[in-house]
């Protein structure tokens, strides 16, 4: 039988009409897919970038931030894995990997690696001669600087040894402003500070009280 105008036409028109409903579908279902997406994924925090910024945030905010950088470092220092360092600081590893930016990378593997330096800000404290000093850094080289000079000086006021303070005699950082800060090393002041309370605190890491 042969095929008329009319046919065709109709054959046309449902052709049409399948297209259009199958695009129709399909952008449906794109539009659900970013929907669950988007419910499910949590937004990125916002990083602290100057020491206003960080003692803005709330509390529970500050101590979280604190535990990433301690978790960063641990991973550096004591080469541990992501879930493990995270562990010892008390925070979920999800936290971090959300919070930590591109100082940390996952992996072809699947697990996660730390870079070398980072720009974190860090808000840490120091003796200095008028007290307990709070210095803002962003390389995470002079962080772990500070956070070694700390170890050194808790050991001298809890034993009475000073032997590992004798690396960091002459020694300076810089903050995140260029400024250079000359860390503290004359034993006489160290005690006079310890006796005046001033280094009793629990954290390197600055936060609100």
């Amino acid at each position: 039988m042969p095929i008329t105008a009319a046919d065709l036409f109709l054959a046309i028109s449902t052709h049409k009409l399948f297209v259009v409903v199958a695009k129709t579908n399909l952008h449906a279902h794109v539009v659900r897919r970013k929907r669950k997406i988007s419910r499910g994924r949590r937004p990125a925090p916002s990083v602290p970038r100057t020491r206003d910024d960080f003692f803005a945030k709330p509390e529970a905010d500050q101590e979280t931030w604190s535990k990433v950088l301690r978790t960063i470092a641990k991973m550096r220092t004591d080469r541990l894995s992501l879930s493990k360092a995270a562990k010892e600081a008390g925070v979920k590893s999800q936290t971090v990997v959300r919070w930590a930016g591109r100082a940390i990378k996952k992996q072809p593997n699947g697990r996660y690696s730390v870079s070398k330096t980072d720009s974190l800000l860090r808000v840490m404290r120091i003796p200095s001669n008028e007290g307990q000093q709070e210095v803002s850094l962003r390389n995470s080289k002079y962080g772990s600087t500070v956070g070694r000079y700390m170890d050194a000086v808790q050991k001298y006021l809890r034993t009475g040894d000073s032997s590992a303070l004798k690396k960091f005699r002459g020694k300076k950082v810089k903050d995140a402003n260029g400024n250079e800060i000359r860390l503290v090393t004359d034993l006489k002041e160290l005690n006079r500070l310890g006796s005046a309370g001033v280094l009793s605190f629990e954290s390197v890491y600055a936060r609100s009280v």
